[in-house]
């Protein structure tokens, strides 16, 4: 059977790129959709769920997302999307149902011809308590059911408890779903537990360590008198692609929809003569301790990087704790870069120090109306309605402050053609799905990104390190190259 739009009842027209991707996926048991943020691989899921209850085969589905993400399932994408031929009920999982959510879950289990659809969304932070368990083994009850998670590098870590939970879990739904534009935000190893999760078959490897024996180039290390191996490169990843292609359908928004372009450019930051001395100081002591030949780890190495980090956004963390304030361009050279922009601003920072205090002086400057703030402060009912203000082109609200492990995934925040990393981290699906928020279907305007980077410091290493990344994802996934930070 071939699906096509006068074949199957869809709420929304779908684009070309969202229709292959159904026609590939309808009816497998295992799929995962790598659609670039903004190419609408929610719809193509939602359309999908629709197809398999139709056909009764599926009465249940579950929808697993990041904290933050899930709720947008429930308030958009589902009403946006799900046509009105399917009778559906969404739940949404709590950790504390009240007695009429308990009565309304037990009236919905042991029904042998469901003429509803049940949809259940949970966060996947859930998977690492065992809660969650009892609830879904009521819920699932007698049950034929589809299970999703949306952006699915969140179950990359093999050795995490809520990965390993869930995979477990997965194991007795006969349809699976991921989905993830960003599927490689590290390294090919990323896609090991994502597969996993669909089925072991795909890439037929018992363990991790199997999997990274046949794509990784591992080597043996040594610092003093120890010794550990360490991942070096990556082999035979023609046989990997190959090996995921039945299973996955890949697009980015490049080759699926006629966007306006994005603009990459930089703004130098210099250091103060303060930030120089504290700068110079602990790269001193970092040399000294690993020249030391004493064993250092790998958290040890990312403390010390995100101190250097802090010290270029104007305050330093003390070995007893507290706060110290640094003198810092920092600020200033943001305001210079507002000054020069026309329209709503999108400012991603990665400290909450920071966002509080980018906040603060740009109502000082600009008003109390035209600020809201999105971090992990920040409660569900305000977020909403920060980013109802934001896209609300009669609202005076101008700039939206986040970071972007809060506020990078799955929001819409198009009403921005202009976009300030105040400052990154070496996360390289934070970075890409960050961007997307205002570059997506709906931005009719070229959307200008800058990135403020002080020359010669952690900065420059955090963005030569993503791009890095970014073209070994592309390698892997037989993308072209394309240019893309600058610093």
């Amino acid at each position: 059977m071939e699906i096509d739009k006068t074949n199957f009842l869809l709420k929304t027209d779908p684009y070309d790129h969202q229709l292959k991707a159904l026609q590939l996926s309808y009816n497998k048991e295992n799929f995962a959709y790598f659609m670039e943020m903004g190419c609408g691989k929610s719809k193509v899921l939602i359309d999908n769920m629709a197809w398999l209850y139709w056909h009764k085969k599926i009465d249940t589905a579950i929808i697993v997302a990041p904290k933050g993400v899930y709720t947008n399932w429930r308030n958009n994408e589902i009403p946006t999307h799900l046509t009105d031929d399917v009778s559906h009920k969404v739940y949404t999982w709590k950790s504390n149902l009240n007695k009429k959510e308990t009565t309304e879950l037990k009236n919905s289990v042991g029904h042998e011809a469901r003429e509803t659809l049940r949809i259940l969304l949970i966060n996947v932070e859930a998977f690492a308590t065992k809660k969650i368990f009892k609830f879904l083994d009521t819920f699932i009850h007698r049950s034929n059911y589809l299970i999703a998670v949306d952006e699915s590098t969140t179950i990359k870590n093999i050795k995490a408890k809520r990965t390993k939970a869930l995979i477990k879990f997965a194991e007795r739904a006969k349809y699976k779903r991921i989905l993830t534009g960003s599927p490689i935000t590290k390294s090919p190893l990323d896609l090991y537990s994502q597969f996993l999760f669909l089925a072991k078959k795909i890439l037929g490897f018992d363990s991790y360590w199997s999997f990274q024996g046949r794509y990784a180039v591992v080597k043996s290390m040594k610092m003093g008198s120890h010794s550990f191996n360490q991942v070096v490169g990556y082999k035979n990843l023609d046989e990997l692609k190959k090996k995921i292609e039945p299973y996955s359908y890949r697009v980015t928004k490049e080759e699926a929809l006629d966007l306006p372009p994005k603009i990459y450019t930089s703004r130098q930051v210099d250091l103060t003569m303060e930030q120089e001395r504290h700068y110079q100081s602990i790269k001193k002591s970092s040399v000294a301790l690993l020249e030391s030949g004493e064993m250092v780890t790998a958290p040890e190495v990312m403390t010390r990087l995100l101190r250097l980090q802090q010290l270029l956004c104007g305050y330093l963390i003390t070995d007893d704790g507290e706060m110290m304030s640094v003198e810092s361009n920092r600020i200033a050279v943001l305001l210079e870069v507002i000054e020069e922009m026309e329209g709503k601003v999108i400012i991603w920072s990665r400290f909450r120090h920071d966002i509080i205090e980018i906040s603060e002086r740009l109502k000082s400057i600009y008003g109390v109306a035209t600020t809201v703030t999105y971090f992990g402060d920040t409660s569900m009912a305000d977020r909403d309605e920060a980013i109802a203000r934001f896209q609300n082109p009669e609202d005076p609200t101008r700039f939206f402050v986040s970071n972007p492990q809060t506020g990078g995934m799955g929001i819409t925040l198009h009403a921005a053609k202009n976009v300030v990393y105040y400052s990154n981290d070496f996360n390289l699906e934070s970075r890409v799905q960050s961007e997307d928020r205002a570059h997506r279907v709906g931005q009719h305007n070229p959307v200008l990104y800058v990135d403020l980077v002080c020359p010669n410091t952690v900065d420059v290493h955090i963005v030569k390190t993503l791009v890095n990344k970014n073209k070994l994802a592309n390698i892997t996934l037989g993308e072209r190259v394309l240019e893309w930070l600058k610093v």
